[in-house]
């Protein structure tokens, strides 16, 4: 039973007359009566009673016209959703983040995006690096915000530098360079530190690293926690001083004094990564907007 032939049906249905549905429909009346009398032969009963004279439509006509009005409406929402969804502006976007990188800024992004495209389901799930690229790679995440990929594992992904960060130390109060505006990262050098475990970021772990070697020293590492919080943790409870990116400031650090590193330039990039073949519209959506962003977002990250 095609659509075809039941927009036919319905004509003929509704006016009664076959030259008229011929008509409505832009075509000629043998063609009319030709689908009329293949739809009765598919579904062997009659639709219509009809002569010269009169059309009238039979009680197995009438049941076939009540369900295919609504098999047609059907086919109309069908194809909206369609174009919809081609457009972007309706399916689902699972987006991962790196909290503290991204705690500041991924609410009022979501909402933005969400005012031009709300009837876009949206999944928010805070999510390390290496999480992310294990949802990538299962398929349950669309989008994610994090550290730099290494060269290997960023050769599926586009990638969109979003906002870039500089380097602090993270010293406990009772440090005796606590109360400095400022110091020099070679003056941590007989301390203990405490360090983000290199496979959560190892950018960033490489970054810090080859930071102290400049200043000829080798960090001793007490310590190597899976996640940041656990970092200022362990530096508040005097076990170490640390080096992280200046947006750990925004999480819960009671008992840690964050101090800038002389010479530090902005050095830590917060990057958008998604797959790069065939990326459904809801993402390249979502990275346009991202993007448009980008200068917003890195005025907030630095204040």
């Amino acid at each position: 039973m095609e659509i075809r032939t039941l927009k036919s049906f319905l004509a003929v249905a509704s006016l009664k007359n076959f030259s008229a549905a011929a008509r409505k429909l832009n075509t000629v009346q043998p063609a009319i009566s030709r689908q009329i009398s293949d739809l009765e032969k598919e579904l062997g009963v009659r639709l219509f009673w009809r002569n010269t004279h009169k059309v009238k439509i039979t009680a197995a006509g009438q049941n076939l016209l009540d369900n295919a009005q609504e098999l047609l409406a059907l086919e109309r929402w069908a194809k909206e959703q369609a174009r919809l969804a081609a457009q972007g502006k309706i399916g689902s976007l699972r987006i991962g983040y790196v909290g503290p990188a991204c705690f500041s800024f991924i609410p009022w992004l979501v909402q933005d995006y969400s005012k031009l495209y709300p009837d876009v389901r949206i999944q928010l799930q805070e999510m390390p690096r290496r999480q992310q690229l294990h949802a990538f790679k299962t398929g349950q995440l669309d989008v994610g915000f994090s550290g730099p990929l290494s060269r290997t594992e960023r050769k599926d992904f586009s990638v969109q530098r979003i906002y870039v960060d500089t380097l602090i130390a993270i010293l406990p109060e009772a440090h005796p360079l606590a109360k400095e505006k400022s110091l020099e990262l070679n003056e941590l050098k007989k301390d203990p530190f405490v360090m983000l475990k290199r496979s959560e970021s190892v950018g960033m772990f490489d970054l810090i690293i080859s930071s102290c070697q400049r200043e000829k020293f080798v960090p001793v590492i007490s310590s190597q926690p899976e996640n940041m919080q656990t970092v200022l943790t362990e530096v508040a409870s005097g076990l170490g001083v640390s080096v992280l990116p200046r947006y750990v400031r925004k999480m819960y650090s009671k008992g840690c004094v964050f101090i800038p590193i002389q010479d530090q330039k902005p050095s830590v990039p917060t990057e958008l990564h998604y797959l790069s073949y065939s990326p459904p519209p809801t993402v390249e959506a979502f990275v346009e907007r991202t993007i448009k962003a980008k200068q917003k977002i890195q005025r907030h990250m630095l204040k």
